[in-house]
């Protein structure tokens, strides 16, 4: 475990040496957050970054999705946009060694924020596995909850038209957290419960400014975890951490997920 005095690795052979310890030390309860960070060596943009699809067009407010059907077919436009980036990308070395963390019962649970499914495609199992901004890979009904696959909606969205429901009728809108929906307060709750009953908590390829995530490692600290922040840029809260890594996460876990 590391000690109170922060410790900053930048070297990927360092880097590489402080992962190893997880996997050789059975008795810790570790629970890790991920951001955007863990996926764009996977290909996948970060979205909120310069360059990213919300600098070029401003999201579309849950309000106005509900009220708009020209911010419906907005929002739905852009999901197929992301969809093409999510089903050409692969999971990485960081999102298989988290399963193998999760296999062999050191990784408590996984808590995500990231929408794009690669969780999953890597084999994590679902029931560690907190999404708290949802998912972008698949749709549900706003009225009924029922599941509809995104390819479905396609023509649809094409010919101009917002998906609706075959089974009732309702609106159909990707499964992610909107801009002003309220968050899925039941995969919160376990969230912090998670957070709070860690022994280290790891923050990997996240701001660490998108609330209430944010506060997760606040928490954890609180509660007297280790907290290990894996970013490639700093964060606000690096002084609360043991130890911050800025190396890649895919090439600091490759290696540890075979």
């Amino acid at each position: 475990m590391p000690d109170r005095l922060m410790t900053f690795i930048t070297s990927l052979a360092e880097a590489r040496n402080f992962v190893a310890d997880f996997f050789q030390d059975d008795g810790l309860r570790i629970v890790a957050l991920t951001g955007a960070g863990i996926s764009t060596e996977s290909g996948i943009p970060d979205f909120r970054s310069p360059g990213g699809i919300w600098s070029q067009r401003q999201p579309v407010q849950y309000h106005d999705f509900i009220a708009s059907e020209k911010s419906r077919l907005e929002d739905w436009d852009r999901r197929f946009e992301m969809a093409d980036f999510f089903e050409a990308a692969t999971p990485n070395a960081a999102h298989r060694a988290l399963t193998r963390m999760a296999e062999t019962g050191q990784l408590k649970c996984l808590i995500t924020q990231n929408v794009d499914g690669l969780h999953q495609a890597a084999g994590f199992p679902e029931d560690r596995l907190i999404e708290i901004h949802g998912n972008s890979t698949y749709a549900t009904c706003l009225d009924c909850g029922r599941r509809a696959e995104l390819a479905d909606q396609r023509k649809d969205v094409e010919e101009r038209r917002s998906p609706c429901c075959t089974a009732c009728g309702g609106v159909l809108k990707a499964a992610v957290i909107s801009f002003g929906q309220q968050m899925p307060e039941a995969e919160l709750e376990a969230a912090f419960e998670a957070a709070q009953a860690c022994d280290v908590f790891l923050a990997m390829g996240t701001s660490l400014v998108v609330h209430p995530a944010a506060q997760l490692p606040v928490n954890a600290v609180r509660y007297r975890a280790e907290l290990v922040i894996l970013n490639g840029q700093e964060t606000p809260l690096d002084s609360l951490a043991s130890t911050v890594i800025r190396t890649p996460l895919a090439q600091t876990f490759s290696g540890f997920c075979e």
